[in-house]
Order: C-alpha cells, then structure tokens, then sequence
C-alpha cells in the first residue's frame, strides 16, 4: 500500500509538472507574439522614413515567418518535455 501511494503522488507529480510546461511555453508563445506586435509598430513607423508600402508587407511577412518558426519551436520543445516527464 505504501509504494502505491508513493506511485500515485509521483503520477501526480508529473501530472502537475507538466502542468507548468504548458503555462511556461504558452508565456513563451504570448512573447513571442508581443515582439512580433513591437516589430510590426517599428515597421509601420519606417513608412513616414520613405519605406515602401511593398517593403513594409515584405517586412511584415518576414516577421511572420520568424513568428511561426519560433512558435512551432516552443511547441515542439514543449512536447518533448512532457514526453520526457511522463517517461517512468
């Protein structure tokens, strides 16, 4: 009986770590997002600088692209770590 209860608060454990693993990479993904936010203000700004409205979309997309790497990243990083705490 003991080393079932010890069991089940491991379990528990684990349960609860991975818990925070997923609050940890959903504030990665909402940083992510925020520079993203920031970047695209300084690329609107640079239009009143003689930036191109072509430039400006081509910069946009550009951070984009950065935006989805990194987020499929932290998702990915993510999973490996649940994966490795819920390994016995």
């Amino acid at each position: 009986p003991a080393l079932l209860k010890k069991l089940k608060e491991l379990k528990e454990r684990r349960k609860d770590l991975v818990k925070k693993v997923k609050e940890e990479a959903e504030k990665g993904r909402i940083a992510v997002r925020n520079i993203r936010k920031d970047a695209n203000e300084k690329i609107k700004r640079s239009k009143s600088e003689g930036v191109s409205d072509d430039e400006i979309k081509t910069g946009e997309g550009d951070v984009q692209k950065l935006t989805d790497s990194c987020i499929v990243r932290i998702d990915r990083l993510m999973e490996a770590k649940e994966k490795d705490i819920m390994t016995v």
